[in-house]
């Protein structure tokens, strides 16, 4: 989940949460709703109507960005991605696809689903005001829900990655060049581009004297430019870890303690004294379960000299590993998956090593390095 998101619940199976950056653009949608867009729209309502539906109308407002992400979803689905969360936050919402789609067609298909809804939300909402036209609070919220979704399928057909449009962009090089890596590339910086665009006229606006709506354009270009950034940097560093597998980057001198070590002995004498993070727990010469700083904290600190390791272990049937032959790039997706920062690694179920995101990054470093 995106953060430390408030779960809703699931849909198909997927979790939906809520981002507390989320009570912020209700509040501010709902007050500029209340106090200017409607009542220059529909005058002499009483105060508390403009409230009423002006708070309504933002709650369907992410109602609709919330199906436009349901709609990637299920097509993702369809195509046997994991989708982990949808996540409702300031700038809309954001669905977490777990991994890249298996073709050019997938992706298309998956990138076009979301706007396609907005565009059938906003069909459907512009016929309704004919069928509520008598009836002045249902008008407006249909009036301005079928304007914003028409709105929001426009705007996420822009081609910059990693708006929509950027992605059936990327989908359409793809399928022309063959190539993941070079569609990527050339629709990441297409939206760098887009994103300079969307700067330069927030800019120009506030220089003209428009300074909101200026303003607004140009932080929307700014969180393009980044998006795009990250996606160009992530590429690059796929292209570094090509090739390379788990066994070149874990650690064989991995730390093993007694099941029944007290917590507060494993902090005083192995976390504060030599900075080790997480730990395979051993009952015997069997491992049994796996303790990290994560699980430690679960336990209250006043509890540490009477509690064990293996009372706040994860045990070994629940730990994820991978196999040393694995793609390195593989196993870091797979620790963004599943929401870990180490795993296991296995051969002929033996441990043989635990790779952690310390050790990535420091194999990473060691690659640039060496590149350079």
């Amino acid at each position: 989940m995106h953060r430390q998101a408030i779960p809703l619940g699931r849909i198909f199976g997927i979790s939906i949460g809520l981002d507390y950056s989320w009570f912020l653009i209700f509040g501010l949608l709902t007050w500029t709703l209340a106090v200017s867009y409607y009542p220059g729209e529909f005058e002499n309502w009483p105060a508390a109507q403009y409230w009423v539906v002006g708070a309504v109308t933002a709650l369907m407002l992410f109602v609709s960005v919330l199906l436009h992400e349901l709609g990637h979803s299920v097509i993702a689905l369809r195509y046997k991605i994991p989708v982990r969360s949808i996540t409702l936050f300031v700038f809309g919402g954001v669905a977490q696809i777990g991994g890249e789609p298996p073709s050019a067609a997938a992706e298309f298909w998956i990138a076009i689903a979301g706007p396609m809804v907005s565009l059938i939300l906003a069909v459907f909402f512009g016929l309704l005001r004919a069928v509520v036209s008598g009836i002045a609070p249902l008008l407006a919220l249909a009036k301005y829900l079928a304007y914003m979704n028409g709105s929001l399928f426009l705007f996420n057909l822009i081609p910059g990655f990693p708006l929509d449009g950027g992605r059936v962009f990327r989908a359409l090089v793809w399928g022309v060049s063959h190539s993941l890596r070079r569609a990527t590339l050339i629709a990441a910086n297409l939206g760098r581009g887009i994103a300079y665009l969307f700067i330069f006229t927030g800019v120009w606006q506030i220089l003209g004297g428009n300074f909101g709506n200026g303003l607004w354009i140009a932080f929307i270009g700014w969180f393009l430019e980044s998006a795009a950034v990250a996606q160009v940097q992530q590429q690059r560093i796929q292209d570094l870890l090509a090739g390379h597998t788990v066994s070149q980057a874990m650690s064989r001198n991995y730390a093993a303690i007694p099941a029944e070590t007290p917590l507060q002995q494993l902090v005083d004498h192995h976390i504060l004294g030599s900075g080790q993070r997480s730990f395979v727990v051993k009952r015997g010469n069997e491992v049994v379960g796996l303790l990290t700083l994560h699980h430690l904290k679960k336990v209250p600190s006043e509890q540490w000299p009477t509690t064990t390791a293996a009372r706040a272990m994860l045990p070994l049937e629940q730990i994820k590993s991978v196999q040393p032959s694995t793609d390195l790039w593989a196993a870091l997706e797979k620790m963004d998956r599943d929401g870990v920062n180490q795993l296991l690694v296995r051969a002929d179920g033996q441990i043989v090593g635990m790779l952690s995101r310390e050790d990535f990054i420091s194999f990473l470093r060691t690659l640039q390095t060496l590149k350079a």
